[in-house]
């Protein structure tokens, strides 16, 4: 008889943006570790169908897997983490389900019955849970439901888990992640709101096997005892997790509160392992506590204010590649975020970037902010500043490159000038049609392409093999009928499609600059801990050269 899949639902109390994420990414991390194959899922409770249109500002970055699927960035979290790709299955949300619960009733699927959310709805989304695992061979999956047990577009997930515990007690743990808050005026951590929370995730017929205390200071024993004795929870699963320097310090605290031990026993599992084998990951936290050279990197993008904040999260999986292969260089990066609509009204001079040792112009989309990256590509490209471009900011390196070297005079980008003389970037012909009819997801490139590696280039150096492949995330492409234009101007293209019309790496020559590259792809999309990125890694390796 086979034996049984495991689930863990992970659910958030009291507020968003306190660790769900990194909490679920975590219990997988160590549950692998003792030996156990994971399945790490995401669920949005958006009627969204992807995270494709959601906006940066307010959700976060949009991580593309290898299937192409455009998902929330807890799942590039799951891929660190684990140090695995994901299939398209472990990304769910309220649009998928509706959608085909929808399409079967408009297939006449379901026999004439009335289609409702119980038990349609319901059983579509236990059904993904099940087939996610299967199709992972998983034996413990980790769910982690989005938002907050308020949430009023939750309710459907959380009657699913409900009704997976009913069926088969043992094969079913639920987590709260909640926020004690510490008020400044009262001086003491304060333990109601969990205590409400945990008491509404009641209502749903759910009584969480374990709580996850997020606060800025450790948990002590009597609040744990507090939450323990009002909500029918063991007061050894009430778990401490107090902010900390480093995410990555997450697993190994987890640890030292036994966690994986305690819900294997939950779950009826004994540990394969007598511990849980962390020794890479300690030598990855270690490396973060040892990098003491300072580098400091310019990031120039457009999605940081949303009101009076900065929301770095839209470029959450740049930030982590940087810190991957900078640990593993024994650098200490410092990061500082550059809006480029400030260079386009002067109010930041493009000079100022001599005081960074290296520049990184991420992806976007639309005309705002572009012609103060390219001022800013300028500066670096004269003044010889190592330079990034991913995705956009290869395209506009390409744009600048073609105005102010080879002379092409206004070159532009189709998406910032369909009328412009020299469409130096383009759709490709083939996506014309599309766009006239405004399918505008039929023309993006998403997901896992392959690109030859030309020798003698810095792109070739730093992979170290010829063939790579890359996950992609945009519409416009370098014109293929100007390629030959830009080469004789300088420019060399080392990474190429292999039909050799789609150009995929852009790069100077290491004799007219010291480090000049732009990629189409999103090498951050496939950057670890524990195997950073070889195209960030050289970019660092030159920054370390000529820091200041």
């Amino acid at each position: 008889m086979a034996k049984s899949k495991k689930f863990i639902f992970v659910i958030g109390g009291v507020m968003s943006g306190v660790g769900k994420g990194i909490t679920t990414a975590s219990i997988g991390t160590i549950l692998q570790a003792r030996g156990y194959k994971v399945n790490l899922m995401k669920v949005d409770p958006y009627l969204n169908v992807d995270a494709g249109t959601m906006n940066p500002t307010e959700h976060g970055e949009t991580f593309v897997l290898n299937s192409g699927l455009e998902t929330d960035q807890d799942m590039g979290n799951y891929e660190r983490f684990l140090n695995k790709d994901l299939p398209p299955e472990n990304y769910l949300t309220s649009g998928m389900v509706y959608k085909t619960v929808i399409d079967r009733e408009r297939n006449l699927e379901y026999d004439g019955a009335c289609v409702e959310a119980i038990p349609h709805v319901r059983d579509e989304i236990i059904s993904r849970f099940e087939k996610a695992a299967n199709q992972n061979g998983s034996e413990i999956s980790v769910i982690e439901i989005g938002g907050t047990v308020g949430d009023f577009q939750n309710a459907m997930f959380m009657e699913a888990a409900r009704v997976m515990h009913a069926r088969s007690p043992k094969d079913v743990v639920f987590i709260m992640v909640s926020y004690l808050p510490i008020p400044s005026k009262v001086g003491e951590m304060k333990t109601k709101p969990t205590q409400n929370a945990i008491r509404q995730l009641n209502s749903y017929g759910i009584q969480p096997h374990f709580v996850i205390g997020r606060s800025e200071e450790p948990i002590d024993k009597r609040r744990k005892e507090k939450i323990a004795m009002q909500c029918n929870i063991h007061p050894e699963n009430v778990i401490s997790a107090p902010d900390v320097d480093s995410i990555y310090d997450v697993p190994l605290n987890f640890e030292k509160d036994n966690l994986s031990e305690m819900l294997l026993k939950e779950l009826s599992l004994r540990p394969k392992t007598k511990k849980a084998n962390l020794t890479k990951w300690k030598s990855f936290v270690a490396k973060i506590k040892k990098a003491n050279k300072p580098v400091k990197i310019a990031v120039v993008g457009k999605y940081f204010d949303t009101g009076d904040f900065v929301l770095s999260d839209a470029y959450i999986s740049v930030i982590e590649a940087i810190k991957f292969s900078a640990y593993e260089l024994g650098l200490k990066p410092e990061l500082h975020w550059l809006n480029s609509k400030d260079f386009e009204t002067n109010k930041i001079k493009v000079s100022t970037l001599s005081g960074y040792d290296g520049v990184i112009v991420p992806g976007g989309f639309g005309k705002t902010g572009i012609e103060g990256k390219i001022k800013v590509i300028k500066y670096a490209r004269e003044n010889k500043i190592p330079y990034l471009g991913l995705c956009y900011g290869m395209q506009l390196m390409v744009i600048e490159y073609a105005r102010n070297v080879a002379k092409l005079k206004n070159a532009t980008s189709r998406e910032l000038d369909p009328k412009a003389e020299h469409l130096v970037i383009d759709i490709m012909p083939e996506q014309v049609e599309k766009i006239k009819n405004k399918d505008y997801g039929g023309t993006m490139r998403l997901g896992a392409y392959p690109a030859y590696l030309k020798k003698g280039t810095i792109a070739r150096r730093a992979y170290k093999k010829e063939l790579v492949n890359e996950r992609h995330r945009h519409r416009y492409e370098v014109n293929p009928e100007y390629v030959k234009t830009l080469e004789e101007a300088g420019l060399m293209f080392s990474g190429v499609f292999p039909d050799k019309k789609l150009m995929e790496i852009a790069e100077l020559p290491v004799k007219k600059h010291p480090f000049m590259l732009g990629v189409q792809f999103h090498p951050e999309l496939q950057a670890r801990p524990l195997s950073p990125h070889p195209i960030f890694t050289e970019f660092l390796k030159v920054v370390k050269k000529g820091a200041h």
